[in-house]
């Protein structure tokens, strides 16, 4: 329960982070999400970054991992696990696997959106 609630937090404070800096942002260029783009940016620089100094140089103890690794980088952005999981299927050799999961990840994503988009038109008109 302490780790759900570990989570909770991180991912609530990394919500709110990629909610302001895309509000700020966004209206910069119309077209273009900006701020998505940076959260996505930070979040991974985050990640990275604390991901190296809790497993390589600190003993994270444990509420670090939950609420920073999980949570506010979750919250933050899912893009940062996605591109921490890439990496990890690259440094263990496994490239192919690496693309196969960058490529279905995009087109599985766009098509989920698109399907839930029409179900949105279907049920709400």
């Amino acid at each position: 329960m302490k780790e759900i609630l570990l989570i909770f937090c991180g991912g609530g404070l990394g919500s709110l982070c990629r909610f302001f800096i895309s509000k700020w942002l966004n209206p910069i260029f119309k077209l273009y999400p900006l701020g998505t783009l940076t959260t996505n940016f930070l979040s991974c620089i985050v990640l990275g970054l604390v991901a190296y100094v809790l497993l390589s140089k600190i003993n994270p103890g444990d509420w670090l991992r939950p609420v920073f690794l999980i949570g506010f980088c979750g919250g933050f952005s899912t893009f940062s696990t996605f591109s921490n999981e890439i990496l990890i299927m690259v440094r263990e050799g496994n490239w192919q696997y690496g693309v196969f999961y960058i490529l279905s990840s995009i087109i599985i994503s766009i098509l989920a959106l698109l399907g839930g988009s029409y179900l949105g038109k279907l049920i709400f008109g």
